[in-house]
């Protein structure tokens, strides 16, 4: 010691501090009896020399050396001889102090004694005593800081202990005590209560194996290591452990099975096996006494390789880990054994290459220095043929693990065969029974997945009709161009689905994928069902993907690929015709499967963006049927075919689908008319023809003629069928609808105007006009006495004005003979009777007929819509005797300009709308009254005799009806009050004074007249509905329909007091303005008279005034002066 004491400068210095702290420490330590009351002062002690020491490595770490350890270890020494009477806290400072010294200040100078007492110490310290319950717990961080201190020591003695190659009969007291402290590292791996502790044994076992270099020692406690780092690596621990725990078992597990097993290690062995083989070919091996397992032998390595095998079989379950650094871990774990064990692990090589594929990620950058396992294929031929062995293992067992319900292991097969093929595709490896296994398992395992994945539910679904006839549908839009999946849809698959989509996308070359999509074909015909589905989903999704990964330029530079694009192009062509056929023989009757419609469909769609406007050809088999699916009844298959036409219009160079729908009319009309003349009709037929003729406008309605006459033979053969009839003539109402948008209903040489039947009431005369009238007597009064003037006065006739009354009367019995008896050959050669008035009447209107310009094939076209229509309104389905008088409602101004045609036609359908104001639905009755209010607009005063008649017949008691079933729906009872001509209605609610009207009425005994006070007031109870209710709404329908009378159609005074009673008590309501309008109109006193009789006129009270002499007084009038 007083040669350290006598080195200068920062050793001394350090020293100095060092000796501060040891005396006191070494005076406790020897002095103190009770070791517990001076634990705190030894405690504070120990951490400073802790403290002085990291201070002095951090700053100058040459100074330190093994006799400044001696120096502090002396009263450290001492302490440990009472370590049990110490806190734990104390003991964790001291191992922490001697982890400093042996690293920094002993190294590798450490005695062979003191460094056996430490490994004991350390052990028992962490684990306890052997054999025995532990007397205390110890803390983490005291575990963790033993670790530490053990993996230092390991490391100091390993160079100058456990190099030496000793005979595995002599024992080494270093092995010795090393076999506890390997006991309580793969206890503290196994059982540690944190990852700190874990990771600290996992260090400490890496020291043991990195500097042992006697290999009887390392197979010694190999069986042990392996067994406790597979006990952390397989599951339940799996799961429990993390990541960096794996990671670094992993790493160790490698370097322990390297630095004892590698190929370099067990050479002598290996080359033993190898004679021994030989031998065995040649003769039988001469029996010798067996040696004891611990040699290192061929036995030894055989059985030993064989409980490896066992032992990685279940740590390299952790291959399935989704932590990529656990999966790289992996990769590096299998490819060092592979390179390092070839030969001494051959038997792993199966499971190691497997899983080595398994986990192998090509988007990970790998340097150019690391080896990887295509690398150690091309130098062992044999891991070549196990990888392509353990993809055909994978290929057919993939239907087997789909059907798992774990989605993680569906998921992971897939993805295995994926980075298997993209191996095998890198290596060149290429076999036609894989390929063929490979299309075959694809197919059973989509199979497999739609048979066993459940139908996704549709959310809020719309009405199949709304989406059929609405034009919104045919917009085009930039984002309605993808598909929802057809198959594998629902969500608890969506990874799945997306894995087996990758790997159809990245599976093998394009010519590769082009001979399965082929060989799909052939199934496709040959299956139905399912099979079917999948066959054919799976050969679309493989020419899809050889479109998408090759380009225009590289089969230009690539001259080779012309015979493989042209194999390409007919398998293609050969999967577009069977998807054309099954949109083709698509029928509503038929219950086929929706997902190999909506297939279909996708095909079209993918064959109109490659082709673009060239595919505009093909549109004449494929743009109807397409449409046709707009009126589907599934949604999936609806949003299909708005996706397809989209793709389609945006394909063909078409702005929206409007415009391709519209300039390709042609093609839809002589679709629908091939399928309506053979009455292939169906459902979405007759939607897409209405869509068709809406957005198509007027300008298609001409071209319809075959089309209407098919609609009308198929309702002469089906008229019994209310639905079927129904949707033949919602197309009807859809020509009417847009035909009366025309501006060329008539040709432009006709006469034909429109004529305002709308009643016009008498106009005020005022100075102007009774001046004129005046003027214009005076100047024909002057006109006549000019002409008399102007001609000479002629004597009166002699004789009766006109023909000879005898002649004319000869020549008239003449004629009645010749008609009576004709004479044939006078007929024959003088061709008929010349002076025949009936014949002239004919010839006249025949001449007249040629003469007239004949209307639009669109007018007559409307004509006889509406001429078929009368033969329907008896229909038993009411929403169809409502579609057809709204018809009705629609062409009748439409066709008005025309009398000549338009009369005749409201004569025949007069008797049938009529009737249907009784209907007993009263949403037909409401359609009825509009359907007549049109046609008093178009017709006028033609129907002037009609509704006298039908007034007679029913129409009045119908409307009085009509009227009282709203009243009782409003809860309003109108009652009456009063006597003679001034009886008024008097419901009640209001003051007298609001609503005083004073009448004069003769008393009793006829004596004079005397003022009476009436009072009408209204109240009304509002029922459940008031307003909205079915009574109030006929009532509505039918003040329309009076006011269409009054407003265009002539009148009787009679019935025009009628309609007057019946309808005077709503004409101060503000939406009957327009009713009482068109009744001032034709007689404004008589609406007046009535309005003040009922008190709905206010008058004025005022003071009565008499007339002497007369015996009566007047009233005070509103707006009268006095």
């Amino acid at each position: 010691m007083a040669t350290t004491i006598a080195t200068p400068g920062p050793r001394n210095d350090f020293f100095k501090q060092l000796r501060t702290v040891c005396v006191p420490l070494s005076r406790l330590a020897l002095q103190s009896t009770d070791k517990a009351a001076a634990s705190k002062e030894i405690f504070t002690l120990v951490e400073s020399l802790s403290g002085l020491w990291a201070a002095q490595v951090s700053s100058d770490a040459t100074v330190l050396d093994e006799k400044l350890a001696e120096y502090t270890f002396f009263p450290v020494s001492h302490l440990l001889r009472f370590h049990d009477q110490f806190p734990i806290r104390v003991i964790e400072a001291i191992i922490k102090l001697l982890r400093f010294l042996i690293q920094y200040g002993w190294k590798q100078k450490i005695s062979e004694d003191l460094a056996i007492q430490l490994l004991f110490f350390f052990s028992f310290t962490i684990g306890g005593s052997p054999g025995q319950a532990k007397k205390r717990d110890v803390p983490e961080e005291t575990v963790v800081e033993g670790f530490k201190a053990l993996e230092v020591l390991i490391t100091a003695i390993g160079p100058s202990n456990l190099l030496a190659s000793k005979a595995p009969d002599e024992q080494n007291e270093t092995v010795s005590a090393l076999g506890p402290a390997i006991t309580v590292m793969l206890d503290g791996i196994t059982d540690g209560v944190a990852p700190a502790v874990q990771l600290e044994a996992l260090q400490c076992l890496q020291a043991v194996y990195t500097t042992t270099r006697n290999q009887h020692v390392l197979a010694r406690f190999l069986p042990g290591t392996v067994s406790s780092l597979t006990k952390v690596l397989a599951p339940p621990l799996q799961q429990k452990t993390q990541r960096r725990v794996l990671v670094r078992c992993l790493q160790v597990l490698n370097i322990v099975l390297v630095n004892v097993l590698s190929d370099i290690k067990v050479r002598g062995i290996l080359k033993q096996i190898e004679t021994e083989d030989k031998a065995k070919q040649t003769a039988q091996p001469s029996g010798g006494t067996e040696k004891p397992q611990t040699e290192l032998t061929p036995a030894w390595l055989r059985a030993t390789t064989a409980q490896i095998k066992i032992a990685l079989a279940a740590a390299l379950k952790v291959r399935t880990h989704e932590a990529q650094d656990v999966q790289s871990a992996v990769s590096k774990f299998c490819i060092s054994l592979l390179d390092e064990c070839h030969l001494s692990l051959a038997n792993c090589q199966a499971i190691l290459v497997e899983s080595a594929m398994m986990v192998e990620n090509e988007e990970t950058e790998r340097s150019m220095l690391e080896t990887s396992l295509q690398d150690l294929a091309a130098i062992h031929p044999e891991l070549g043929d196990c990888i392509q062995a353990t993809l055909y293992n994978w290929v057919t067992s993939l239907p087997r693990l789909i059907q798992s319900n774990d989605e993680r292991i569906k998921q992971l097969a897939v993805r295995n065969i994926l980075r298997g093929s993209r191996m095998a595709s890198g290596m060149g490896m290429d076999s036609s029974t894989l390929n063929d296994s490979l299309g075959d398992s694809l197919r059973d395992s989509i199979v497999a997945l739609v048979k066993s994945s459940k139908p996704s539910k549709v959310v809020g679904d719309v009405d199949e009709n709304t989406l059929s006839t609405a034009t919104d549908l045919t917009v085009s839009r930039p984002d309605i161009q993808s598909y929802p999946p057809v198959l594998l849809d629902s969500e608890g698959i969506k990874s799945t689905r997306a894995e087996i989509t990758k790997l159809i996308a990245n599976i093998g070359s394009p010519a590769q994928q082009t001979k399965l999509a082929a060989a799909m074909l052939g199934y496709l015909r040959d299956s139905e069902g399912v099979e079917q589905i999948a066959s054919y989903w799976l050969a679309f999704e493989l020419l899809k993907t050889t479109y998408n990964s090759t380009s225009d330029m590289e089969d230009l530079l690539d001259m080779s690929s012309l015979d493989e694009n042209q194999y390409q192009e007919q398998v293609f062509q050969e999967l577009y015709d069977f998807s054309a056929s099954i949109l083709a023989s698509h029928s509503d009757a038929q219950d086929n499967d929706w997902r190999i419609e909506a297939i279909a469909l996708e095909v079209t769609a993918f064959a109109a963006s490659r082709m673009k406007e060239d595919f505009r050809p093909e549109l004449i088999d494929v743009l109807y049927p397409v449409t046709t699916f707009l009126g589907s009844s599934t949604p999936q298959l609806r949003s299909h075919a708005i996706t397809t036409l989209n793709v389609i219009a945006a394909s063909c160079g078409y702005k929206s689908v409007s415009e391709l729908v519209v300039d390709n009319a042609d093609y839809m009309v002589n679709s629908i008319s091939l399928r309506l003349n053979t009455f292939d009709i169906s459902p979405a037929s007759t939607k897409v023809l209405v869509m068709l003729i809406r957005l198509t406008g007027p300008r298609l309605i001409p071209f319809l003629d075959d089309v209407v006459a098919a609609i009308f033979a198929a309702l002469d053969n089906y008229h019994g069928y209310p639905v079927f009839v129904e949707s033949l003539f919602s197309v009807l109402s859809e020509v009417v609808t847009q035909g009366v948008k025309s501006d060329m209903l008539l040709l432009e040489g006709s006469n034909h105007q429109a004529v305002s039947h709308l009643k016009r009431g008498p106009q005020p005369l005022g100075v102007d006009t009774i001046v004129d009238t005046l003027n214009k007597r005076a100047k024909r009064a002057k006109r006549a006495r000019e002409e008399e003037e102007a001609e000479p006065s002629e004597p009166h006739p002699k004789k009766p004005w006109g023909p000879d009354k005898t002649k004319e009367a000869s020549q008239a019995k003449s004629l009645l003979d010749q008609l009576e008896n004709p004479d044939p050959d006078e007929d024959e050669k003088e061709g008929g009777l010349p002076d025949d008035p009936s014949s002239a009447l004919a010839a006249r209107e025949d001449d007249e007929k040629k003469n007239q310009p004949s209307n639009t094939p669109t007018y007559a076209l409307l004509t006889r819509v509406l001429t078929l229509s009368q033969h329907y309104l008896t229909s038993p389905t009411p929403t169809l005797r409502k579609s057809l008088l709204d018809l009705v409602a629609t062409v009748s101004p439409a066709l008005a300009p025309d009398e000549n045609a338009f009369l005749p036609l409201v004569h025949t359908v007069w008797p049938v709308v009529v009737a249907r104001i009784k209907d007993p639905e009263p949403f037909v009755a409401i359609a009825a009254c509009k359907a007549l209010g049109s046609m008093c607009e178009a017709a006028g005063d033609f129907m002037a005799s009609r509704f006298k008649q039908e007034w007679g017949d029913g129409m009045a008691k119908w409307l009085r009806g009509v009227k009282r079933e709203a009243v009782k729906g409003r809860g309003e009872m109108p009652r009456r009050t009063g006597t003679g001509a001034g009886r008024a209605f008097i419901t009640g609610g209001k003051k007298a004074e609001d609503m005083e009207i004073v009448l004069p009425i003769r008393d009793v005994n006829g004596g004079e007249l005397s003022s009476k006070q009436l009072v009408s007031t209204t109240s009304s109870t509002s029922g459940a509905l008031g307003r909205f209710s079915q009574a109030h709404q006929l009532w509505d329908a039918a003040l329309g329909l009076v006011t269409a009378i009054l407003k265009y159609v002539r009148v009787d005074d009679e019935m025009f007091d009628e309609m007057l009673e019946v309808v005077v008590d709503v004409l101060h309501e503000p939406e009957r303005r327009e009713l009482k309008e068109a009744l001032e109109t034709i007689n404004a006193d008589a609406v007046w008279l009535a309005l003040y009789e009922r008190g709905r006129v206010k008058g004025v009270k005022s003071t009565p005034r008499a007339v002497k002499g007369f015996g009566f007084e007047f009233v005070r009038v509103s707006g009268v002066v006095a």
